[in-house]
């Protein structure tokens, strides 16, 4: 797997909600992480995006009707085109349709068709909040989800429910796409820690680093996808594709790995963990003087700390250098690999540090492999390796 929905076929299935208007963008990131795309539409739908749009950002001919080629037979029957449907939008209208077996749009014929056939489905829902309420209408969702529907939940806000970002749209239909044997980490907890930590100086200032937390976020989400439980253990805030739990300094990272990691197969520790802590100020420091001295002491190392507390847990490493020198830093890597007993150590320049893009060794005892491309591939790279050190 190269990226999140690499060889994946979806059929994209719009209906009449104003969101319809962000499903040209939703294809084109549907097709940035590896995926083609065909778009099947309401009469409705056509009132908001027109086929054209949609044809152009697919790249493939829009169903707008059903006629004597059986669209939905060779999109979404048994041996059909499609890997997975996904419904977006889906209005109240068409999720009712949907668990009645109403059959009356391409969009309610293709489900239909796929649900009897065996095609993972994926809905994200829009419409204005009274109708997401209304007792019918989450009778319809409960009764889908029953049959393995997977629901992308909305955002509840200004009294719509608005659908949900790219990001949890992709990562579920990501997820649904993939079954048996291509999801190799289903059934197991993983936990990731991503990001920098920051140690407290005084109330306002801190000690941190430039790590944005991209890379971990990437290896969380890729995990997800290929199957696992996912802990996320970061600075930031909720993601749709893991339990977070919210951590600031290193000391609270530690801690939270080490209750996290009790019952977990891997840990895959992406964070840039402060190296030193200070005792905080209790007030702020004032300013103007000369000079400043601040006594550094250093903090536990997270790896070892679970290592010690789990002696056969599958761990991932980072190793962050700044000569850029390959063989230094394999070396490096190599003596924390030896060191922790490591499953494998993912090592980089620390010059990728806040970028999208990156290039890292992969580093285990005998073996050296290069990886150079986007932090979103790197994240499936790692989930991929992972999920053959659990076997």
């Amino acid at each position: 797997m190269t990226d999140l929905l690499a060889d994946a076929n979806v059929a994209l299935g719009v209906s009449g909600s104003i969101a319809a208007v962000k499903t040209v963008e939703l294809v084109h990131e549907l097709r940035r992480r590896g995926a083609s795309v065909r778009a099947v539409t309401t009469e409705a739908s056509r009132g908001i995006v027109h086929p054209w749009a949609l044809e152009f950002a697919t790249g493939s001919d829009v169903v707008t009707e059903i006629t004597g080629a059986v669209e939905h037979v060779e999109l979404c029957g048994t041996d059909g085109w499609a890997d997975v449907l996904l419904l977006a939008p889906a209005t109240a209208n068409t999720v009712g349709k949907v668990a009645a077996a109403v059959d009356d749009t391409p969009v309610t014929t293709c489900a239909t068709t796929a649900l009897g056939a065996g095609v993972p489905v994926v809905v994200a829902p829009a419409m204005h909040e009274p109708m997401y309420d209304h007792p019918g209408v989450l009778e319809a969702i409960e009764r889908v989800e029953s049959w393995g529907v997977e629901f992308v939940e909305p955002r509840v806000e200004e009294g719509k429910a608005k659908i949900a970002g790219e990001e949890a749209i992709v990562t579920a239909t990501a997820r649904a796409a993939r079954s048996g044997e291509d999801r190799p980490l289903a059934g197991r907890r993983v936990v990731v820690t991503a990001g920098a930590t920051s140690e407290p100086v005084d109330p306002i200032r801190v000690l941190t680093n430039r790590a944005s937390g991209r890379t971990g976020r990437a290896v969380a989400r890729a995990c997800h996808v290929l199957g696992a439980d996912v802990t996320l253990l970061h600075d930031g805030g909720e993601v749709p594709y893991a339990d977070v739990v919210s951590v600031g300094t290193a000391a609270e990272m530690t801690d939270a790995a080490l209750e996290a990691c009790a019952d977990a197969d891997a840990l895959v520790s992406a964070a840039a963990v402060s190296d030193y802590t200070v005792e905080p100020a209790a007030e702020k420091i004032r300013s103007g003087e000369e000079s400043l001295t601040l006594e550094l002491r250093p903090t536990p190392k997270l790896v070892d700390a679970v290592r010690e507390a789990r002696p056969d847990l599958a761990i991932v490493g980072f190793k962050a250098e700044t000569d850029g020198d390959d063989e230094a830093m394999a070396e490096e890597a190599r003596e924390l690999l030896g060191r922790v007993g490591l499953s494998f150590v993912v090592a980089n320049d620390a010059s990728v540090m806040g970028g999208e893009t990156t290039r890292a060794l992969f580093v285990r005892e005998t073996d050296l492999a290069e990886y150079e491309g986007t932090k979103h591939g790197l994240g499936v790279r790692v989930a991929t390796e992972l999920s053959g050190e659990l076997g």
